[in-house]
Formats: C-alpha cells, structure tokens, sequence
C-alpha cells in the first residue's frame, strides 16, 4: 500500500470527515499514518509490542465460533443502540429526555449568557465518559473471551491489551480536544445568528426551536458525537468478529 493510499484510506474515518467539515480550519493531514504512529510509541511500548507479536509464531485461527460469540454480539448491538439514543434523544427539540440533556438557555437569560460555552463543554464531556465506561466494559470482555481462545485469538487479545495501554493516554488526550474545536463552532453559530438580526436583540423563546442557531449547534453536536462513537467501536467490533459468527438467535434481546 502506498503512503498516499494510507493517509486516503485514514482520513475516511467519519469522526475526521465530520469535524473537517465542522470547524472553521479544516484539519490537515498530511503526514504518514506509520510515521505519527511512531511517535506515539516509546521504547518500552515497542518491546511490548513485538514481544507480542514474536511469542506466538505460527498461531492462526481457528473457523469454529466461540462460545462466547453470540452474547458478545448482542451485547454489542445493544450497546450501539443505546449510546446511540442517548446521543439523539437529548431532552430538546421534540426528542425524550435521556441521560444527559442538551443545554438550552432559560428564558430569562441573557444575550451574554447564552454565548457560553461552559455547560455544552460539560455537556460533550458527560457524554464521553459515558462512551467511555460503557465501551471499555465491553472490549475488556471481549478481549477476556478471546484470551480462553485459540492460539490465534489469544494473540489478538494480547496485541489489543498492549496497544491500548501504549496509546489510551494519547487517544484520551485527543479525544478531549473535539470539545474544543466545537467552541469554535458554536462561536461560529452564535456570531451568524447575532449578524442577522436586525436591531440586535433576541427572542429568548427562540432559542431552542426548530431551525435556530441553537437547533443547528445540537445537529452539529449529535453529528460528532455519532461519529466518536463509530470511531470507539471499531476495536471492539472487531475484538468480536474474531471470535467467529455467533449461532442465530431467533428472539434476539431489545
């Protein structure tokens, strides 16, 4: 593979897309996955690494499904469907209130207080750590289920474990910036919606409705959030898909 189709191939994630798209700078990629990855790693973590890598010569795997396939599946499944909710049915604009509730104005705010940032800041953060704690569950399971596998999934659930403790510190520390770039955004919003009023004041009760600046900031949110927890299942899905096709269920759990 050649190092531009890499940096192609990288830069299709739907978190990098949405976020280009979002903030005001687009973000620039142009560096080599490889290379950056590299920097990412010291010494210690590429003893690990090829420790890993090195301890299990020969090891395949094996077609036969794991016992534990078919729940992890589900779980699987019902962990998109829920966090996926919770991002969408936030408490605003028609939707039913879920765990962690949009941000909306009061009524009486003010202009000022209602360009702050601060609660959706702690709004995106709530929302991660829950990705975070409900996801991390359930890559520690299925890293389990692979370990009592085959020499092959053994491996894998070995190589995972090592690259999560060399890069969590960097992933967490990036994943913690996106809040930031959507300040900018919501900046961005704010200032549109101020520009087009006529005799610069607002209509509080508009605020939340349909259609406002407020409205288009929430899609841009969820957007994002969707995005980061597409990004965060990824090791997990395919943790699972190793373990092999899991046995039809004909009364699959809501």
């Amino acid at each position: 593979m050649t190092r531009g189709l890499q940096r192609a191939t990288f830069n299709r994630a739907d978190l990098v897309r949405i976020l280009s798209e979002t903030v005001s700078n687009p973000i620039d990629f142009k560096y080599d996955f490889g290379e950056r990855l590299g920097q990412w790693l010291d010494f210690t973590d590429a003893l690990n690494l090829s420790s890993v890598l090195n301890g299990r010569t020969g090891a395949t795997t094996c077609a036969l499904a794991h016992p534990a396939a078919t729940e992890l599946q589900a779980q699987l499944a019902r962990a998109r469907k829920q966090l996926s909710k919770a991002i969408t049915h936030d408490g605003v604009f028609g939707n039913d209130s879920g765990r962690h509730r949009f941000p909306t104005p009061l009524p009486e705010a003010s202009a000022e207080s209602a360009a702050d940032f601060s609660p959706y800041h702690r709004y995106y953060l709530a929302q991660q750590r829950e990705l975070a704690a409900t996801l991390g569950a359930l890559r520690n399971q299925a890293r389990k289920a692979l370990a009592s596998g085959n020499a092959g999934q053994q491996q894998l659930a070995e190589l995972d474990a090592a690259f999560e403790k060399s890069l969590q510190a960097r992933e967490r520390n990036l994943l913690a910036n996106i809040p930031i770039l959507l300040a900018k955004r919501f900046a961005q919003r704010y200032q549109e919606h101020r520009a087009r009023l006529v005799d610069g004041s607002d209509n509080p009760a508009t605020w939340s409705a349909a259609g406002s600046w407020l409205h288009a900031f929430c899609q841009d949110t969820r957007a994002v959030l969707l995005a980061e927890l597409d990004l965060r299942l990824k090791p997990i899905t395919g943790l699972i898909a190793a373990l092999g096709p899991g046995e039809a269920n004909p009364n699959p759990a809501p």
